[in-house]
């Protein structure tokens, strides 16, 4: 009776997850497949069958190399940055701060502006004759071009922060929150200052929270492309010509060899970063329950 309870349940479950698995395979699976059938051809059309030679010339492809380092310094740069800020942030909020709610949601903000509007602003203030390079000629100082100069991947990382930050600022508030404060007062009455308790109380039960944060980071890292597109186009300076813009150049190209060639590649680094990023937070959660 009770094998046959479950049985059912299962079907029931089943019936429930078929639209959600027919949509998977058809626009995930499916097409996934497909790109690793045609990184190992040499044409989409009629091709033959020439193994690992598109991954070799890829890698030996300057252009490849460049937007694979540009992306990989973005992202080292920004998550990081945008880790620290989005928890400090939290930790000031989380105390009785003059306007908390207030400051709570201007943070959001970004997150419900529509990524042309945000694109606007910043080509008024890091354009040519924008208000930036107004302010600075009021101070005597020399424009610059900000997109067109090295300088532009600080600009790209600051779009980056200031969308990101406040997202990452509330996920940080609510795993702040779920630390009993029973926990900060018994290592009060044993003597642990501020510091002590924010390493070993605070840091320790954020993992779960900042791991979450850390793959959400690195995800809206590649986002970025959007708004870099947007207000550099298809060609940016060298620095800042990601990955992205390889695979959608390739793609406008049609040379559908080099882009699922150059996807996988993006795809396997971003897996093996995720499997030892779960490895890490496993082996600190068993540490932290044990």
């Amino acid at each position: 009776m009770l094998k046959r309870r479950k049985f059912n349940e299962g079907i029931t479950a089943g019936l429930f997850l078929a639209p959600s698995a027919v949509g998977f395979a058809l626009f995930f699976f499916i097409p996934f497949l497909i790109g690793c059938y045609y990184s190992l051809m040499d044409s989409p059309v009629d091709g033959s069958f020439v193994g690992l030679r598109n991954y070799n010339d890829l890698l030996h492809n300057e252009v490849f190399r460049r937007a694979a380092w540009n992306t990989f310094r973005f992202t080292a740069i920004s998550v990081p940055l945008n880790m620290l800020l989005s928890l400090g942030l939290a930790m000031m909020l989380n105390r009785s701060v003059y306007l908390r709610s207030l400051f709570r949601i201007s943070f959001l903000f970004p997150l419900v502006i529509p990524v042309a509007s945000v694109v606007l602003i910043w080509q008024i203030v890091f354009e040519l004759n924008g208000s930036l390079n107004g302010l600075m000629q009021s101070w005597g100082m020399s424009p610059r071009d900000w997109m067109e100069s090295h300088n532009s991947l600080a600009v790209v990382i600051i779009v980056y922060l200031w969308k990101n930050i406040g997202y990452n600022m509330v996920l940080f508030l609510a795993g702040l929150q779920n630390i009993p404060v029973d926990y900060y007062e018994a290592a009060s009455i044993d003597g642990a200052g501020k510091f002590r308790q924010w390493r070993s109380i605070t840091l320790v039960y954020l993992t779960p929270t900042t791991f979450f944060v850390f793959i959400i980071s690195i995800i809206n890292s590649f986002k970025v492309f959007r708004e870099t597109y947007m207000i550099a186009g298809e060609y940016p300076h060298e620095d800042i010509y990601m990955m992205q813009h390889y695979m959608n150049n390739m793609f406008k190209s049609l040379d559908y060899q080099k882009l699922t060639s150059a996807a996988f590649l993006m795809a396997l680094a971003i897996t093996l970063l995720v499997f030892v990023l779960f490895l890490v937070e496993r082996r600190i959660t068993n540490s932290i329950s044990g």
